[in-house]
């Protein structure tokens, strides 16, 4: 058909070099034409806003997102009145308080945040963050004594806790008091503690199960805000001005994957317009550390940023990450960004032995290829890694994929999974515990952790395999590539990038635009280190276009891009190429699919 969408899929591509299908994105033709109507755009945006699922009366909001038109009542959130109150007491009595973050960017984030809010009242808070190696993920008793012992009464625990009924029982017999800010799925069993804001938990009627502990954590400032200047504490002081710390929850936003929609679209949207001022001193130390310049985008937080702070909790001192955040020395925010760029550049080794070995174990296990769900382990592989090869593997496989690297001295597993859209991995892996199969267990539909005695092992994959093969079939039943429009070389432009610009940030729930082009040639095909390789695409409308491909070395994709001659469609994201000021753009291939190549 001349519009591409034959019952073989569009521009008749059944199966892609990655075996995708392509589709064009569905979308109710009569609310693009509204849309078109109304907002006064092209139609090819008008249809990719229909196609996310945006009516008449969210479009505006959507391409304009703002916090005073989705800002949620913070006290529609279970327990977040009182964790307010507790806090603004503890700062009235100067009580000792200490903030326990998750090793990640998310925990970072958000206990930079309270640690700077704290510190506009006059106030300092301590941040504790255990070691991934030594302590694992979360509260442990062994922390909180801790903690008690060196004189803290109040913990605030983020980015974790919900879960930890062990710890938080363990608290109450020392006397330590506890509040818990956290996002994760939890089971029906709530900790006993003085609050827990978790917009996951099963009494909490948020509405805002999507949002990071970052953006729990900002919604629990404006609680604190409202709750001091209730109480007067703002007479004769300035109010602290929350806006300065968006930047934070969007980091936490973007770096944990969550739905970008609703008010946590609005959150990361303005978020990233704080964060490209780079007023935050340990921001802009890696910022340039990393090499990065430009306004902020969901590209500087979720692969220059977020990886190095991260590379803290991984490999490093799992402290880095949130002190670099809370710091408003430039010097000391200098020193943590560089350290933290090393250890992101050793990350990266130890993260490709661990991918190749797994990669191998795959390709050795020939009915894997037959599962829903990839488990893989081996002993020593590094844990700081393991969430990132899970991710990989995923990626080159479009299957979850669970990865554990054992300690036989400590006769333990501990694992992390990423997981395909439409398919609960959080889900699955909270039943094996309840199942008894785990020694703890969790996470949300995307993502989890794991702790398994390796003996245990194929009977947790069975156990998760037959827990998923249902949404698993339906997920890969529906693992499409979806099209929002066909450009040639010549139309895919600087203009046409911009205007569908208005529909970022993307990520979750708002995918960023996948472009076609049909019957294009590849030329100039380099292969580069790591794998990527670079090209330049041709079509009969005369134009040429930059193009890219990452990690597409030992793939099909990679092999038919360096064949060069013949007629290919390839599929992929436009992104600014303003290199030496020249405001154009190049294409980030996605999939490449021979016409040849049909019903494959």
């Amino acid at each position: 058909m001349a519009d591409g969408a034959g019952p073989l899929g569009y521009l008749g591509v059944d199966r892609s070099l990655s075996g995708r299908r392509w589709r064009e994105r569905p979308a109710d033709p009569d609310l693009a034409r509204r849309h078109q109507l109304a907002l006064g755009l092209a139609e090819p945006l008008a249809r990719a806003l229909a196609a996310r699922g945006i009516d008449e009366a969210a479009a505006g909001s959507y391409l304009a997102p703002t916090l005073k038109a989705l800002f949620p009542d913070p006290s529609c959130f279970a327990d977040m009145d009182k964790a307010a109150s507790i806090l603004v007491d503890a700062v009235e009595r100067d009580r000792r308080c200490v903030v326990f973050a998750d090793y990640d960017v998310d925990g970072a984030s958000s206990a930079a945040q309270l640690v700077r809010w704290f510190a506009a009242m006059g106030k300092a808070l301590p941040i504790y963050v255990p070691d991934r190696i030594t302590e694992g993920y979360g509260p442990s008793p062994a922390a909180f004594r801790s903690l008690r012992e060196q004189g803290a009464e109040l913990v605030v625990t983020v980015d974790c806790g919900a879960a930890a009924v062990d710890a938080i029982a363990c608290a109450a017999e020392i006397g330590l008091e506890v509040v818990v800010i956290d996002h994760h799925l939890m089971r029906d069993e709530v900790p006993v503690c003085a609050a827990l804001v978790n917009p996951n938990r099963p009494d909490c009627g948020s509405g805002q199960g999507v949002l990071a502990a970052a953006g729990v954590t900002f919604v629990l400032l404006a609680a604190l805000n409202r709750e001091a200047r209730r109480r007067g504490l703002f007479d004769g002081r300035a109010e602290p001005d929350l806006r300065q710390w968006l930047d934070l929850a969007a980091l936490g936003a973007v770096c944990d994957v969550t739905q970008l929609v609703g008010f946590n679209r609005a959150l990361t949207a303005q978020g990233l317009k704080v964060m490209s001022a780079w007023g935050n001193p340990g921001l802009k130390a890696l910022l340039e550390a990393a090499g990065g310049k430009g306004p902020a985008t969901t590209f500087h937080a979720g692969f220059l940023l977020g990886p190095r702070i991260n590379a803290g909790g991984r490999i490093g001192r799992s402290d880095l990450g949130a002190r670099l955040l809370s710091t408003d020395d430039p010097d000391e925010a200098r020193k943590i960004a560089l350290e933290l760029d090393a250890l992101n550049a050793s990350r990266r080794e130890v993260e490709n032995e661990v991918l190749e070995a797994a990669a191998r174990t795959i390709e050795r296990e020939s009915n894997f290829a037959d599962q829903p769900l990839l488990l893989v382990a081996a002993d020593d592989w590094h844990p700081g890694v393991i969430g990132i090869v899970a991710g990989r593997l995923r990626e080159r496989y479009r299957k979850p994929a669970i990865v554990v690297g054992i300690d036989r001295a400590a006769d333990v597993g501990k694992g992390s999974g990423r997981s395909q859209p439409g398919v609960n991995l959080g889900r699955a892996v909270q039943a094996a515990y309840d199942a008894g199969l785990l020694l703890s267990g969790g996470g949300h539909a995307m993502a989890a952790g794991l702790s398994v005695r390796p003996s245990a092992l194929p009977e947790l994959r069975e156990f998760l395999c037959q827990a998923i093969a249902a949404e698993a079939q339906a997920a890969a039943e529906a693992d499409a590539l979806e099209i929002d429009a066909l450009v040639t070389a010549a139309g895919a432009d600087r203009a046409l990038f911009e205007s569908f610009q208005q529909l970022a940030p993307f990520g979750p729930g708002n995918p960023e635009p996948m472009f076609a082009a049909a019957d294009v040639r590849i030329e100039r095909p380099m292969m580069l280190r790591g794998g990527h390789l670079r090209c330049t695409i041709t079509d009969r409308s005369g134009g040429r276009l930059k193009a890219v491909a990452w990690r597409c070395g030992e793939t099909e994709i990679g092999r038919r891009l360096m064949e060069e001659g013949g007629a290919a469609h390839v599929a992929g994201r436009l992104k600014a190429d303003d290199w030496n000021g020249r405001q154009g753009v190049e294409l980030e291939i996605e999939d490449v699919a021979d016409p040849r190549r049909k019903n494959v």
